[in-house]
Formats: C-alpha cells, sequence, structure tokens
C-alpha cells in the first residue's frame, strides 16, 4: 500500500521521552563526574534530578552506571530494572546489565544481556568486547572470534563514526545525522561514515540518496558485505528487483548457504511476481534450524510467517494456515502472524487461540507492534464469534495504539487536493493535448482502500488479454521526483510542477512508467493492471503521461468502506484508516478530488460502484470490459476459478463466488459507529435503525 510518502518523505525519530527533560548542562556535569572517577556525586546527582524526571532515560542509566561503578551491583540491577520499565528496547539498558551480571560471575546471564545489547545496537563495542572474554571463557571459540572481529573493526574507526553508530542504533536519528555529516565534511569521505548515513536515509525513506551513498561506498569498498546486503535492502524497497538480484550476487556467491542472503534472494522473486520457488526455499532454511533457544524460534517464526505469506498468495491456503500456526507456536507474541491469520478472512479462530490472544495483548512484556497486530486479529476473531460489542473494542484499542505512532496529518493531503484542483483544469489538459506516450496497455484500479478494487483486478486478470501484477510503486516514483527534495507541506512543489514540463519531459515519465513496470508483466499480455489504490491523487498526472491509459475508479458505500478500513490493519502505510475523524475526512476528500477529475476529464475514468457489481454480475463486467476495449470472456464473470497470485487481504474472497455478506458488516456495528456516520454526514451516511437488528 501507499503511503503518505505519496507526498512527503517520512521522517521518523525516537527520541528519549522524559516527563521533564533536564538541562543539557546537568548532564554534561555528571558525565564530567563520571569520567573523574566521582560515582557517588554523579550517582547523588542523578538521583537528585530524577526526582522530577523519573522515567529520563539518560539519568536512569546514569544512575544504574555510578552504582555499578561502585561495586553497588544489586542497586544497579534496581535501577536497570526502573529502566527498563520505561525503555525497554534502550540498547545500554542490556549492556550495564550485562556488565552487572559479570561482576556478578554469572556469565550465563551476562551473554545473554550483552548479546541482547548488541543486536539492538551493533555499534557497542563494550559490548562486543566482554562477549569475546566470556565466549573464550566458556569455551566458544567461534562466538568469540565473531565477537572480536567485530570490536576490532569498531576501534579501527574514528570515534565521531563510532559515536554517531551508537546514538542511530538506540533511535537518536536527528543527533547521529548531525554528527556524521559534521565529521564527513571535516574529514572527507569515508565509507563507514556514508554507509551510516546511506542507513539513516533507508529509516527516513529517503531512498534515492541512500541507494547513492551505497554505491559510493561499495565503489571504495567492493567487498564490503555489509554495506552490499544493505545497499540491496535499498534496491528492494525501491522496488528495483532486477538490480537487487545483480546486487546480490556477490554476496550469494561467497555465501551460498548464509540465510541472510537466502532470504534476500527469496524476496526479490517474490518481488518479480515468483511466489512458487520461494516455497521450497523457506521450508529448506526452517529444516536447517536447529535447537530451541531464543534466537532461533524467532528466526524459524520470521521463516513460517514468510512461508505462509507465500502459500496464502498462492491459494494453498490450508498449508498456509499451517505455516502461521507454527509461527505462534514458536513465538506465542507473534502479533504479525495472528493478524495474518485473521487476514485470511476465511480463517476461524479457536477458543484457545482468542484466550492466548488475549492474554498476549494484556502482558505488558509484549511489544507495542505486537499488540497492535493482535488486537486486531483479536477484533475478527470476536466479530467472527459474534461478540460484537467485544470485538470493535478490540479494533478500537488497535486503532488507537497505532494512530498513536504513525503521524498522520490530514492536511497534506487536502493541500494536494486545493493543488491539484488549482493546476489540474481544462485549459491546462486542452494546451496539452496529444502530448505523453499513447501506449494503451495499463488500466489503472485506483480508489480508497477496501472499495472491491482486488475483486475488479481479479475480474479483468481473468481475462486472456489482461494480466494481474499488483500494486505498483511507479506513480508514486514519479511523484517523488516531481516534488523534489525541499518539502514544504503548505506549498508543495507538486503539482505545480507539472506546469513546467515540456512535451518531451511528459513522453519521458509515460516511457518511464512502462520501461519500470515491465518487469512485473510476467505473462507478456497486451494489456496489464496495476492496482495501487492511492493513484486517484494522480489521475492528472496519469493522463498527462499515458493519454490511453485507462482508468477505472473502484467505489464503495461510505460507512461500508469506512468501517471496512478501520478493521483492517495494513501492511505499510493508509495511516488515514486508524480513526472515525480521519477516515471520514479522507473519504470526503477522496469524493472532492475525484468528482474534479470527472469535471475537468469527462468521461475519462470509468466509475464501478461495489455494490452494483455485487448486483448485477454480468452486466457490471459488460460495462468494464467495454471501457477497456475488451471482447467479452466468460472467464471474467467465472473469476473465482481463476489461478493467480493475489497479494492484497481480500485473497481468499476473490477465490470464491461473489457473495452479499460484506455489503452490510458494518450494520453489526452500529450501536457503536454513530461518531462515524456524524463524522460523514447526512449526505454520506444512511440514517440510524430503529429495529431489532440494532440490538445485535
Amino acid at each position: 500500500m501507499a503511503t503518505q510518502a505519496d507526498l512527503t518523505h517520512s521522517e521518523n525519530t525516537h527520541p528519549a521521552p522524559s516527563t521533564a527533560a533536564p538541562p543539557e548542562s546537568e548532564l554534561r556535569a555528571l558525565h564530567a563526574l563520571q569520567a573523574k572517577g566521582d560515582y557517588a556525586a554523579a550517582a547523588s546527582g542523578a538521583k537528585r534530578l530524577l526526582a522530577s524526571a523519573p522515567d529520563n532515560r539518560d539519568l536512569l542509566l546514569i544512575e544504574a552506571h555510578s552504582l555499578r561503578m561502585m561495586q553497588q551491583t544489586d542497586a544497579a540491577l534496581a535501577a536497570l530494572d526502573r529502566l527498563a520499565a520505561h525503555h525497554p528496547n534502550f540498547s545500554q539498558l542490556y549492556l550495564e546489565r550485562g556488565l552487572c551480571h559479570v561482576a556478578r560471575r554469572d556469565a550465563p546471564a551476562a551473554i545473554f544481556d550483552l548479546r541482547t545489547a548488541v543486536t539492538a545496537n551493533p555499534a557497542l563495542a563494550m559490548g562486543w568486547r566482554m562477549l569475546d572474554g566470556l565466549y573464550r571463557m566458556t569455551g566458544d571459540t567461534r562466538s568469540a572470534g565473531l565477537a572480536a572481529r567485530h570490536f576490532a573493526h569498531l576501534a579501527s574507526l574514528p570515534p565521531p563514526i563510532v559515536q554517531a553508530k551508537v546514538l542511530f542504533g538506540d533511535g537518536e536519528i536527528d543527533v547521529a545525522e548531525t554528527l556524521i555529516r559534521r565529521f564527513l565534511m571535516e574529514a572527507g569521505n569515508h565509507p563507514e561514515a556514508m554507509r551510516l548515513l546511506g542507513q539513516i536515509g533507508h529509516r527516513r525513506n529517503v531512498l534515492d540518496d541512500a541507494e547513492a551513498l551505497y554505491e559510493g561506498v561499495l565503489a571504495m569498498v567492493p567487498d564490503h558485505d555489509e554495506a552490499r546486503h544493505e545497499y540491496v535492502q535499498v534496491l528492494i524497497a525501491r522496488h528495483k528487483f532486477p538490480q537487487a538480484r545483480e546486487a546480490l550476487e556477490p554476496l550469494l556467491k561467497r555465501d551460498p548457504r548464509g540465510h541472510a542472503h537466502r532470504i534476500q534472494a527469496a524476496t526479490i522473486r517474490v518481488g518479480l511476481g515468483d511466489f512458487e520457488s520461494v516455497i521450497p526455499e523457506y521450508r529448506a532454511m526452517i529444516s536447517e534450524i536447529s535447537g530451541e533457544t531464543l534466537e532461533t524460534r524467532v528466526r524459524r517464526a520470521d521463516l513460517n510467517l514468510w512461508l505462509g505469506h507465500a502459500l496464502k498468495t498462492e491459494a494453498r491456503t490450508a498449508e498456509a494456515i499451517d505455516a502461521y500456526m507454527a509461527a505462534t507456536a514458536d513465538r506465542p507474541d507473534f502479533g504479525d502472524a495472528w493478524w495474518s491469520l485473521a487476514n485470511l478472512k476465511t480463517y476461524r479462530f479457536s477458543a484457545e487461540s482468542i484466550a492466548v490472544m488475549q492474554a498476549r495483548l494484556d502482558d505488558p512484556a509484549t511489544a507495542d507492534v505486537d499488540r497492535i497486530h493482535i488486537a486486531f486479529a483479536l477484533g475478527k476473531a470476536l466479530e467472527d464469534a459474534g461478540d460484537y460489542e467485544a470485538s470493535w473494542a478490540a479494533y478500537a484499542r488497535g486503532n488507537a495504539m497505532h494512530r498513536a505512532g504513525n503521524g498522520y496529518l490530514p492536511e497534506v493531503f487536502e493541500t494536494n487536493t486545493r493543488e491539484q484542483k488549482r493546476v489540474c483544469t481544462p485549459a491546462f489538459f486542452t494546451a496539452r493535448e496529444g502530448w505523453g506516450l499513447d501506449d494503451p496497455s495499463p488500466i489503472f484500479v485506483l480508489g480508497l482502500p477496501r472499495s472491491g478494487s482486488t475483486l475488479l483486478e481479479q475480474i479483468l486478470a481473468s481475462h486472456s488479454m489482461v494480466e494481474g501484477t499488483q500494486e505498483l510503486p511507479d506513480i508514486q516514483r514519479i511523484v517523488h521526483e516531481l516534488q523534489g527534495r525541499e518539502l514544504n507541506f503548505d506549498k508543495p512543489l507538486y503539482p505545480g510542477s507539472l506546469l513546467d514540463l515540456d512535451a518531451d519531459a511528459v513522453r519521458r515519465f509515460g516511457e518511464q512508467y512502462i520501461a519500470d513496470t515491465m518487469p512485473n508483466r510476467i505473462l507478456g499480455r497486451p494489456f496489464f493492471i496495476d492496482k495501487m489504490p492511492n493513484n486517484f491523487r494522480h489521475v492528472g498526472l496519469i493522463h498527462l503521461i499515458l493519454p490511453n491509459a485507462k482508468i477505472i475508479d473502484a467505489r464503495r458505500d461510505a460507512m461500508s468502506c469506512c468501517f471496512s478500513n478501520l478493521k483492517q490493519l495494513f501492511a505499510q502505510g493508509q495511516e488515514f484508516t486508524y480513526g472515525i475523524e480521519d477516515i471520514a475526512r479522507y473519504y470526503k476528500t477522496y469524493l472532492e478530488l475525484m468528482d474534479h477529475w470527472d469535471a475537468v476529464l469527462p468521461g475519462r475514468v470509468l466509475r464501478v460502484q461495489h455494490e452494483d457489481v455485487v448486483e448485477d454480475l454480468e452486466g457490471s463486467v459488460r460495462r468494464i470490459l467495454d471501457y477497456c476495449g475488451l471482447p467479452f470472456e466468460d472467464a471474467c464473470v467465472e473469476f473465482h476459478k481463476t489461478k493467480r497470485s493475489v497479494r492484497t487481504p481480500s485473497s481468499e474472497q476473490v477465490r470464491q463466488p461473489i457473495f452479499r455478506d460484506g455489503l452490510d458488516q458494518w450494520k453489526k456495528f452500529e450501536p457503536w459507529l454513530e461518531p462515524l456516520r456524524e463524522a460523514l454526514g447526512p449526505e454520506l451516511a444512511p440514517k440510524p435503525r430503529h429495529d431489532d437488528q440494532q440490538q445485535a
């Protein structure tokens, strides 16, 4: 799915929260006391400041470190417990805890915590150095050698790079970037500094910068395997799968059995639409994992999750369920696996599974990301069980947790809509008539998520002349190029930048789109579908660069559409779906923009109402095929018999004959949807019912 990065590059940082952060001067003074060895004064000063900032990460760490250095190990561990209560993912918490266990001569506990620390933050040189000694003491020479190499590498780097790496590892992105850019300006190009800047670019979704930085690193150090691995990840994120496959080759040649490289190779094949070949590969890797440690269970759970996704896409549903259940057996708190079962839409949870999900949702040790997934899965399980009140409570809980951290800004999309209406006028298109690439092969199916677009895709992909692909990112990629790097939410460069394009530039963008989407056209049919829903924002751009492309707007009744989005957890993006006010506001913005396209490009977009398709399938199919200039084929009416890979949440539903059940699902939740009705307004939302069903 597309994200708010359709219009902006996302930028997620995680500074240490605090109720009342102490001044930097106070923290510097405490660090100075530690540097002088006056740990008693440092501990006392930290304790004094913690009275007004009890959750401050830096103060809690200073207190714990000082107590450990004073050989008050039990008190240090107690301080670390307080730190863990507020900052459970802080890598230096585990480093300090591991060092406390070293002081207590508890090697197994020390190894566990130190490994946790360096896994979360590989830049912790002290962690690697201590692990080297502990592994040698316990006879694990292989692990000792690995730890020693990590320590030697960090010790060889300039201190500012190591410092920036530590900051990056703990989520302090802004500070890390400032430090590493200053180093590069003063010292010139350095492969590790450039690599870190590439990692920051990847984290912030500035993928073109990240790609260029990694290319620079590999030009300087061609055998830098870690940088090459990260470079492949960036290419995958940019959907540059052929280039990613080529970049991965040296790693596979050097280490053909390494799981990390094989997983990347499988991800690339999936990106190119080859799901069948990855199924035996995932199974082979699962069989190669031995032991029942936490690490092996996590690795096996991840592989079973990906195996389940591939099996689901290939319509091997029973096997997919087995894979997802295996993932939950290894990790009962694995929210993604629970949600994947719910997201099959046709799966029904047992009472035992519901009990496990409820327990894990309420367990404070469950990670936030897992709790969100479990809340949505539990909502689906309880809905299927007929407990609509508890189901809605679970959906609402998941939405609230997700909305609290997704940073969605509705004004960004509303500003874009105003700008599209300002720029894309009838005069604009008249002046550019005849521009663009006259290739008729793309069929864009767009609109809001959960509006029946997967059904339309399946109908069209059942035609002998049409190939179904996936939600292609290529229009968004062109938008990113047109909006530039300097973002201004109030006055965005795009779509105003369309005014500056000449006929040659417009044609080049059309050629770029066709070339970039070609790897997805495996069957070589004359027409193909791009089902990225958020492309409705860019109908003007699509018409300009591909004037002969077909554009279909998949639309669904407002209450049904908004409710269906509120109970859907998307793999990424669609941040507007996690709150009643947000989804209602977005739905109305969508209608406003589609009305504009109808006005300035009359007849250009075919509107297909989901409810009409359900009520009159054959009539709707004939209408769609007529618009696309395609002859009628019975296979389009019998779409559920078509065997093809389907990646969206509706994959199981479109493999069944058409059914009415989904049209009125929201009515079972009507007692809790009055705020949605009010937000949509009387023109979009039907009047409340006053019958017995309202009490359901």
